[in-house]
């Protein structure tokens, strides 16, 4: 049996064309023909099951067959706030193994101990949608450039916050444990430092702000690791 190839199309029920680099993918390395069926993701959470009706040198045409409503696995919105590394790769890495995992949103922290100011969201944007449709993802997650953790932490983000830090001189729970307690339909935002930690005074504003202290448990961890642990511990809460 063919394997059904998955394409992403933000306004697949009506565009009837594949975007130029998807349809490159589709006509150039997978060599689909006229015929082929092939499922259309448009990242707000809609499936649709089509067939190719004209594939040229450069344009992949189709026809919509079904459209299939999804639901995420995962009840709430789960938020990750994190300061980049200086290594992007690892960034990469976990940003891809976030969304195969299941993350509803990403934000790039530009914090007093950053390694990183600057980011491209471009490249974190592919690597999102090639994850999204290598783990089925119905939902695409959003992604948020660099903004500075004063204006994160003074905007106003919806359910449960937390941030993670390693100061002992500030009292800190276990995310785990929370979560475990915590209404799983509540949104949980989750604030992760460089690899120099936040500053205590950035920990101590947060907490101002109605962020609660945590750990992640015993193990002191690199922050890409740090990311991942924080979304891996949501999804064992919420997950349907």
């Amino acid at each position: 049996m063919k394997e059904v190839r998955y394409f992403y199309v933000p306004d697949a029920g009506t565009a009837g064309e594949l975007p130029e680099q998807e349809a490159q993918h589709a006509l150039k390395v997978l060599r689909l023909k006229e015929g082929d069926d092939m499922v259309l993701m448009d990242g707000n959470g809609v499936f649709f099951q089509a067939k190719v009706t004209v594939a040229s040198k450069k344009h992949c045409l189709y026809t919509i067959v079904s459209q299939e409503p999804q639901q995420k696995s995962w009840r709430g919105r789960i938020h990750l706030a994190i300061a980049p590394t200086k290594m992007m790769e690892r960034m990469e890495w976990m940003v891809e193994k976030c969304v195969e995992i299941g993350v509803d949103e990403i934000t790039f922290l530009d914090c007093q101990f950053s390694e990183r100011r600057t980011l491209r969201t471009d490249r974190i944007e592919k690597i999102v949608i090639a994850a999204m449709k290598q783990s089925r993802k119905p939902f695409k997650t959003v992604v948020n450039g660099m903004t500075s953790f004063d204006d994160f932490v003074n905007a106003h983000h919806e359910g449960n916050l937390y941030i993670a830090h390693c100061y002992q001189e500030v009292e800190r729970l276990d995310l785990f444990g929370q979560l475990q307690t915590a209404d799983p339909e509540t949104d949980i935002t989750v604030l992760v430092g460089p690899e120099g930690d936040f500053s205590i005074d950035e920990v101590r504003k947060a907490v101002g702000r109605g962020y609660e202290s945590i750990t992640l448990g015993n193990s002191r961890l690199r922050t890409e690791t740090a990311g991942m642990m924080a979304v891996a511990m949501c999804q064992i809460c919420k997950r349907r």
